[in-house]
């Protein structure tokens, strides 16, 4: 898994993360949608999942608040972009000669929260490279180095 970098636009901020897989995109995107792939990486349950424009998305976050989410745009096998509130996820896969690129940005607006997120979605997507491999789901113990990590690479105080 490579390390996310942190962008500004305008007032607000992107976090994208980048991951070469040597796969076809259907394989991929269909990890990506699954709902029983999706609840097993994504940080919060998954309540319910409409795969379809317009679809709702929802989660609860394990401390009393369930929030909404809608598709925006659904793009077999290479788009798939949602709104959760106010932030931004957009999910696109790039053909490869030798399998894909898959792109992860979450945008959103706080950026003192940026090495939190980059930390989490960091663990996340290691885990949704785990589904795509096939391979047991393994959550590492690596959310203090990493946030470290983000926090000298952001230069966040």
């Amino acid at each position: 898994m490579n390390y996310g970098t942190l962008s500004q636009h305008n007032e607000r901020y992107s976090l994208t993360f980048e991951c070469e897989f040597p796969f076809s995109s259907e394989k991929v995107f269909a990890t990506l949608i699954d709902p029983t792939f999706f609840i097993q990486w994504y940080p919060f349950a998954t309540m319910e999942m409409e795969v379809e424009v317009g679809g709702k998305l929802k989660f609860d976050d394990g401390e009393g608040s369930v929030y909404e989410g809608e598709v925006l745009e659904l793009e077999e096998p290479h788009t798939f972009v949602f709104k959760e509130v106010d932030d931004l996820l957009d999910m696109r896969i790039t053909e490869k000669e030798d399998g894909c690129l898959f792109t992860f940005k979450h945008s959103f607006d706080d950026a003192s929260m940026a090495m939190y997120i980059a930390a989490g979605w960091h663990r996340c997507l290691e885990v949704f490279q785990q589904l795509v491999y096939g391979e047991p789901v393994v959550w590492k113990d690596n959310v203090e180095t990493l946030r470290e990590y983000y926090q000298e690479a952001f230069d966040v105080k």
